[in-house]
């Protein structure tokens, strides 16, 4: 199932880098206005038949034409929406930034850069268009980071209450895949428009009952986050998924349809797509300090990568104590008052690159300065050691798990906001006009 899952986004984002290097052609036009920028129709049918060659090869079943462009078009806005944020806000991922992403996952995947570049280009693809569609990744998760993490407040009581549940009753040792289909409904429906969304609803859910693929029917019918890969969700706890979600799937078997069910968004439909065990009993836990950099217009990519470089050396030789760095110049505020201190924790609860530099270094070994995407760090593996993991829910845990649900629906909540705010004209060709 969560290999089906990956294959639909699989397909989603290679149509996404195949669809946003194609160039206007002659009778090209505009079919979509947002705010002061446009989606040329280049870059939808390109996508649309992208998405569908690339479904018809694995076998994934499809909705018809009509709906599935819709749902491309809604990504585009979405997309285009995000991107004319970072670009308001001065966000640009450089050229040094990229690199160094490039190289982490090479190293991620065993290979050299060189490997990489010769396996995408083996795929159909340029590698100057992946680099292009990472750069574009990278800044979508940028600035989703920077407008939703400052909207979440986690509370000292939140955290503590989740902590004694734990202790009390421990955690259901189960994650679900979740479909989810949300009928749109505007905040301020008149009776016709409820009872039309409650009609639809029905229809979807009979479609459901009576057998037919759910993800092809999200494709078509959903206005949720995750339409356009067929509703699904990949596998999360009770603990971290979405509060509608956690709060009827806790006793629900695989294959159980539940809803519709109301909420201020809408109408929304969820299936239980698959349950498994928790894929661990014992997790590896590692202890770390780290000097953060953050890029800026004051200072520059090139210029931090140079600090670091003096750091290192200076620690290497003698010459500093990390922690006196640390304190002085790292950007970190937590960890920074602590000499860098991180304590313990689970690799996986830090981004990305983060995690796979700790995660290959020795005990006590320093990592050359490296970029995430939170800035340029150093950081020295202290320790490691290896915990049950019941004994995982501790304050950072806790914390770890509300914030994973809170900014789930914390980002939506914005993307909505954003699109309402936002001035959308859809030019529709007169063959897609009803």
């Amino acid at each position: 199932m969560k290999r089906c899952n990956q294959l639909i986004f699989a397909l989603f984002t290679l149509a996404m880098s195949q669809t946003l290097q194609a160039a206007p052609t002659p009778l090209d036009r505009v079919t979509v206005q947002i705010n002061e920028g446009i989606i040329l129709e280049s870059e939808v049918s390109g996508m649309v038949q992208t998405i569908k060659a690339n479904a018809n090869k694995a076998g994934q079943k499809l909705p018809s034409d009509t709906a599935l462009r819709t749902q491309v078009i809604e990504r585009l806005i979405l997309t285009r929406l995000q991107l004319q944020m970072a670009d308001r806000i001065g966000l640009h991922i450089g050229d040094l930034q990229l690199d160094q992403t490039i190289e982490n996952i090479a190293k991620e995947q065993n290979i050299t850069v060189a490997q990489m570049k010769a396996q995408i280009e083996s795929e159909g693809t340029t590698f100057a268009q992946y680099r292009e569609q990472l750069r574009e990744e990278i800044t979508l998760g940028e600035i989703q980071r920077i407008q939703v993490q400052r909207r979440i407040q986690v509370s000292p009581q939140e955290i503590n209450n989740l902590v004694k549940i734990i202790n009390e009753q421990g955690l259901k040792e189960v994650e679900f895949q979740i479909g989810h289909i949300l009928i749109d409904v505007p905040s301020d429906a008149n009776s016709q428009q409820l009872d039309a969304a409650s009609k639809r609803a029905a229809a979807v859910l009979k479609r459901l009952q009576d057998g037919d693929d759910f993800r092809s029917i999200a494709i078509a019918a959903s206005s949720g986050p995750k339409a356009l890969e067929g509703g699904i969700w990949d596998y999360m706890n009770i603990n971290e998924m979405p509060t509608l979600f956690a709060e009827v799937v806790g006793d629900a078997k695989t294959g159980d349809i539940i809803g519709p069910i109301k909420s201020g968004s809408g109408l929304h439909i969820i299936k239980v797509m698959d349950a498994r065990g928790l894929q661990t009993k014992e997790v590896d836990e590692v202890k770390s300090r780290h000097i953060l950099l953050k890029p800026s217009p004051i200072l520059s990519e090139e210029r931090a990568k140079s600090m670091m470089d003096r750091f290192l050396a200076q620690v290497k030789s003698g010459e500093a104590k990390f922690e006196d760095l640390a304190r002085q110049y790292s950007e970190d505020p937590g960890s920074a008052v602590k000499g860098g201190e991180l304590g313990w924790a689970d690799p996986s609860m830090y981004v990305p690159a983060f995690a796979q530099e700790l995660n290959s270094l020795e005990i006590g070994e320093y990592s050359e300065p490296f970029r995430s995407t939170h800035g340029w760090h150093i950081v020295q593996l202290e320790d490691k050691r290896t915990t049950d993991a019941t004994d995982q829910f501790n304050t950072n845990r806790a914390h770890q798990l509300i914030f994973r649900r809170k900014f789930n629906e914390e980002l939506q909540n914005w993307l909505d906001e954003m699109r309402s705010e936002a001035f959308i004209d859809i030019f529709e060709p007169e063959t897609n006009r009803g």
